[in-house]
């Protein structure tokens, strides 16, 4: 790895100021290394240790100086919830619409941060089989029949029951954000608690399809939702850098100190949602078959 390697690793992690605002702190570090150090050891912070004192510099100019002085990159430091998801459906809308068929199914690979991944495999309109992790069947709603789900009965084995059909794409869910939240309150417990409410948002954006207008309609309501906070300099699952957004109920007494709920991480500067501090949503898109890869 080379000097632009490691300023490219950094820009990347912590986010750059514009020049005008970097050159008086960058002219300080200069002189403060001018006048402290005397000539041999110059000679080797720019020479000798040329990486290291790049790296340094640019830690010190870009974390060490006043937030107000270096003006570190929007939607990275003091990130504000309501901005940050305004500006996510902003980012949905700019998708393009590209309905899936029905007979499709959505596929979703998730990274966790302990290495695990997941994929699955969801029907389209809820009428197919599906997959979990290649081995474990997810029965669609065939002509309004299933297989028996419920309770341990031996009696029961492969039996069908009645049923409706789950899709995994919805094109009928609100597109303004006043007729989203409406929505997401209706879901068991959306109306009565906020974490809930938020449960079901990642749950939208997580493991379901929806269309752009949608999923700019489902950010926008979020954004409706009380005690909203953003976490700064987060990272999902996979590692990727991006903000944090988190709403939750006031902490319970079972909850352990510094309780944050659910996180939902968007990349800081596409605005994308990434997944949440424990898991990243990796690839997400549309196949022809359950086990299928793209």
């Amino acid at each position: 790895m080379d000097d632009l390697d490691l300023i490219r690793e950094r820009a990347q992690a912590v986010g750059f100021a514009p020049a005008e605002q970097l050159t008086p702190a960058r002219e300080r570090l200069l002189a403060a290394a001018r006048g402290e150090r005397p000539h041999r050891s110059r000679r080797w912070f720019w020479a000798a240790g040329a990486t290291i004192g790049l790296a340094a510099a640019i830690t010190a100019v870009v974390a060490l100086a006043p937030a107000d002085q270096v003006g570190i990159g929007a939607g990275v430091a003091h990130a504000d919830p309501v901005k940050v998801l305004t500006e996510a459906a902003n980012a949905a809308l700019r998708e393009p619409a590209k309905p899936p068929r029905p007979d499709q199914f959505l596929y979703v690979k998730t990274e966790y941060a302990d290495h695990r991944v997941r994929e699955i495999w969801l029907s389209v309109d809820g009428t197919r089989d599906g997959l979990l992790a290649k081995d474990i069947a997810l029965p669609g709603c065939h002509d309004g029949k299933a297989p028996y789900s419920g309770p341990y009965d031996p009696k029961k084995k492969g039996a069908l029951e009645d049923c409706r059909p789950t899709p995994a794409y919805h094109a009928d869910l609100p597109t303004t954000a006043d007729a989203m939240l409406a929505y997401l309150r209706t879901i068991p417990g959306g109306k009565d608690s906020v974490s809930t409410m938020g449960k079901n948002v990642l749950s939208l954006a997580d493991e379901q399809a929806l269309t752009p207008a949608s999923y700019a309609a489902l950010y926008q309501a979020a954004a409706k939702a009380p005690g909203l906070k953003a976490l700064d300099h987060v990272t999902d699952g996979a590692g990727r850098p991006g903000v944090g957004i988190t709403w939750t109920d006031p902490p319970g007494p079972t909850d352990p100190p510094g309780f944050k709920g659910i996180v939902m991480v968007f990349d800081a500067g596409t605005h994308q949602f990434l997944g949440t501090e424990d898991s990243a949503v990796t690839v997400k898109t549309f196949v022809d078959e359950a086990g299928q890869r793209p």
